[in-house]
């Protein structure tokens, strides 16, 4: 990591810091832990699939709904690093208190997680708009890449102390419950998030910024009235969002809800564990090989690639019986999730104005978080109709074909940034 700066390599460890929560808490053991805990309340394996897609639907539309105005309101010197530690510590504290709720309460536990998945989310807002001030337009596809990679590759030690624990208690190696050692992963989680992220709080400050002025809030409101107003310049950044709504949809629904699916398939719980991990493990240089790959065949050529497995990824899902046809499809999902992330977030940054960058960016989570509840409405909706989850994964092709489709009519950003500076400045 050399040939980064302090800044870049700082930004880029938030990334190993909160995919800890992302693998432990959005996918792997909290889903699990939930799921038992909901089955062992007397409620339906369809139902309590259903209910964990309504909690990420309810917490996705919370942020949806304050991202564009926290994010106009953070474009002012000084507030963007306020914003991200406010939603920083409320992430990291409300992963610690899942370890304290009793585990037959699966209704707290879901109200908790909804608190997690704002924070966590909420962060992740601000943290993604700080990459216009930590690097410059060339690097940006590999900064970006690289900090998914490191993400997912850091993400992996947690983890795998969380599963040993789990193992362990389940063998009887160690005197711990199942139930007990879940916890102590939650609090794992939380630890190595707020650890890893004192380098992003220490070097990486705010850059690109609009000057202080009288009444943030209502000038706030106004400049985000101004820009939906004057949304035809900024077509080539628009026309990607609603591309990104579509596509990053279904990226997230199958992120978040891969192990309720898998354990309505009759997957073992220590081999839906030893999945992700080996996923996670795959991700990481996949992320890193997509940000090198876009310097040479472009960053939209990446995109498309990504979407068009994840395509198939759905379609595969429809006919999955196997422990070993989860390993296929998590492997094929491992290639690009992390790749299609990072170039989603680059193309992006490219496209916006850096001293408006709170505010794009909070465009950038309102479609992609208003996409996240399509998603899981869908798969659940779908699920509890058919009382088929494969179903429910088969529908979310649909959202995929969408986006590549609107993506074809999106230039490359290399051609617009000045364009779409020159623009704001009118």
């Amino acid at each position: 990591m050399k040939s980064f700066t302090k800044e870049e390599n700082s930004w880029m460890l938030y990334d190993w810091a909160n995919s800890a929560y992302s693998i432990i808490i959005s996918t792997a053991v909290f889903p699990l832990f939930y799921k038992a805990a909901a089955t062992d309340s007397g409620v339906s394996a369809a139902n309590s699939t259903a209910y964990l897609g309504y909690t990420i639907a309810i917490a996705t539309f919370i942020l949806a709904m304050l991202g564009p105005i926290l994010g106009t309101i953070a474009d002012y010197q000084g507030y963007k690093k306020k914003f991200f530690t406010f939603f920083f510590f409320l992430g990291v504290a409300a992963t610690a208190i899942l370890a304290f709720i009793p585990s037959d309460q699966w209704l707290m536990l879901l109200i908790c997680y909804t608190f997690a998945a704002v924070g966590s989310a909420g962060a992740n807002v601000f943290y993604d708009a700080f990459l216009t001030d930590v690097t410059t337009d060339e690097k940006m596809n590999r900064v970006s890449a690289r900090g998914f990679g490191l993400g997912y590759i850091g993400s992996t030690i947690p983890f795998i102390i969380s599963i040993a624990i789990i193992v362990l208690s389940q063998g009887g190696t160690i005197p711990l419950s199942t139930t007990t050692a879940s916890k102590i992963a939650f609090l794992i989680t939380a630890l190595w998030w707020g650890l890893f992220a004192i380098p992003m709080f220490k070097n990486v400050h705010q850059l690109h910024y609009i000057e202080p002025e009288p009444k943030p809030v209502v000038n706030s409101f106004k400049r985000l009235g101004k820009t939906f107003k004057e949304i035809k310049k900024y077509r080539p950044l628009f026309l990607f969002l609603l591309a990104y709504f579509f596509y990053i949809d279904g990226v997230g629904t199958i992120i978040t809800m891969s192990t309720a699916y898998g354990t309505d398939l009759g997957i073992s719980s220590t081999s839906l564990l030893i999945i992700l991990f080996v996923t996670q493990v795959v991700a990481g240089p996949f992320a890193v090989l997509y940000g090198r790959l876009s310097e040479k065949f472009t960053g939209k050529k990446m995109l498309y690639v990504g979407i068009i497995i994840y395509i198939f990824v759905c379609i595969y899902a429809y006919f999955l019986e196997t422990t070993m046809d989860f390993w296929i499809l998590a492997m094929l999902v491992a290639t690009s999730q992390g790749g299609i992330q990072a170039l989603s977030r680059s193309y992006f940054a490219k496209l916006v104005p850096k001293k408006n960058s709170n505010e794009f960016f909070g465009f950038y989570n309102i479609f992609g978080k208003f996409a996240s509840i399509m998603g899981p409405l869908l798969v659940a909706m779908t699920a509890q109709l058919t009382g088929n989850s494969s179903t429910g994964v088969f529908s979310l092709v649909i959202l995929f074909i969408i986006g590549i489709a609107i993506l074809s009519r999106v230039p490359e950003p290399v051609h617009h940034i000045a364009a779409v500076d020159t623009a704001k400045k009118a």
